[in-house]
């Protein structure tokens, strides 16, 4: 989910679920330890709980920037083993990194000493032809000998040349049971399955046979398919919010955004799916990309959004509802 899961989309899926692990996008050690470390790592007091995934292979390096984020108040440190970027492969990280377990191992030994949150691994069930269950199961052993008692399994193996990132997470076949076989032999461990799954109804399912489930950009495109997380998983007996609620509740977040000189396209981009799959989607969608790229866009250009967006759902229902009236 790099240049994805943001700042400020972590602070709008906050809003629609108090209960849900947000995950940053993935920060490499070299930005922490090199680059401009506030930026990379500013987070709200609301995103809680949120884990910070780090891509690296340099133990000593890993372990600094885990001990960091650790004081910077962050609940979880997570290894990207799964990433098959030609960006990520030349910096020795991410998915290639399920050729060398051992590395992987002593990655994790060395963050699990620097800190006490948990230190997790995100892996795929196997990269070019090392994609048995053998070895994905040697590479489990391996990694959880040295401290890590939770892996999020993305259910495609990543072929590291000739597919691009977004062909990895496509064209590879989904095999969710290879994960569910993890659960099976490795009862001690949470295992976490990740890939191809678009509904709630779908991670209940899943549910039965793993210990959670990780939604991406299902929930990044669809962001209010969260809204319904908490009563169903969390038994959370507070309201589901409405859409309209949400934007207004995002309201005073992007007014002090805005004031500390952030663009407002840069918040707004995370939130063109919020009506996804409704009517007046396709009206929210168009005039936030409209106007909120404009240097002098303002939270009016939300508002106004809003209530263009909420008249044409008006309107397309009382459409909707004149042709059942005719040919009822």
């Amino acid at each position: 989910m790099l240049d994805w899961t943001d700042r400020h989309c972590r602070y709008l899926l906050r809003l629609l679920t108090r209960h849900t692990l947000l995950y940053t996008e993935m920060v490499t050690t070299g930005a922490i330890l090199h680059g401009p470390r506030e930026r990379y790592l500013r987070h709200a007091a609301v995103e809680h709980p949120v884990a910070l995934q780090l891509g690296g292979s340099n133990p000593a390096a890993l372990a600094a920037c885990a001990a960091i984020a650790a004081d910077r108040g962050y609940d979880e440190i997570n290894l990207n083993v799964g990433c098959p970027s030609d960006r990520v492969q030349s910096g020795r990280f991410g998915a290639c990194l399920m050729a060398e377990p051992q590395l992987v191992a002593e990655c994790v030994a060395a963050m699990t000493n620097a800190v006490t949150v948990p230190v997790t691994v995100k892996t795929r069930i196997g990269i070019d032809d090392r994609d048995t269950y053998a070895a994905l199961a040697a590479f489990v052993q391996t990694v959880a000998a040295a401290g890590c008692r939770r892996f999020i399994v993305h259910a495609r193996k990543a072929w590291l040349h000739g597919l691009s990132p977004k062909e990895n997470r496509t064209v590879p076949p989904l095999d969710h049971a290879m994960v569910w076989q993890l659960k099976r032999d490795f009862r001690e461990l949470a295992i976490v399955v990740n890939g191809g799954i678009d509904s709630l109804d779908a991670a209940a399912d899943h549910l039965h046979r793993v210990d959670g489930v990780m939604l991406g950009r299902a929930a990044y495109h669809n962001p209010y398919l969260l809204a319904q997380v908490d009563s169903r998983f969390f038994a959370d007996p507070h309201p589901v919010p409405a859409r309209g609620q949400v934007v207004a509740a995002m309201l005073p977040y992007i007014e002090r955004e805005l004031n500390a000189g952030t663009p407002l396209k840069h918040i707004t981009r995370h939130m063109l799916g919020l009506f996804q799959g409704v009517p007046g989607a396709r009206t929210w969608r168009r005039e936030l990309g409209r106007h909120a790229a404009d240097r002098a866009a303002g939270v009016d250009v939300v508002t106004a959004a809003l209530a263009r967006t909420t008249a044409t759902a008006v309107q397309q229902r009382q459409a909707a509802c004149g042709y059942r009236q005719q040919h009822g």
